[in-house]
């Protein structure tokens, strides 16, 4: 199952605002192009449900707030943050 991953212009901001305070800023992009990888395979079987058609997922050091959409075959990027402590 291939989605489409779109992310939203606030969340698009957010990795490199991360990048910035991080020490590991590698680390936080290979985070981020592995969730882009999660959610194109199948983004319904990724993460933790949430309100309605919302879902979080981990990707250390990231967390990432997307919502799916099946009759598009797209999962939104909504927000992102850190999994725990900035790296």
């Amino acid at each position: 199952m291939n989605y489409a991953v779109r992310w939203t212009p606030e969340a698009e901001d957010q990795p490199a605002g991360l990048r910035v305070a991080a020490t590991d800023r590698s680390a936080v992009t290979t985070a981020a192009r592995r969730v882009d990888q999660l959610l194109g395979l199948d983004p319904t079987a990724q993460g933790e449900q949430r309100d309605g058609d919302d879902r979080l997922l981990f990707v250390p050091p990231l967390s990432v707030l997307f919502r799916v959409v099946t009759s598009a075959r797209a999962a939104w990027v909504i927000a992102v943050g850190w999994s725990g402590r900035p790296v």
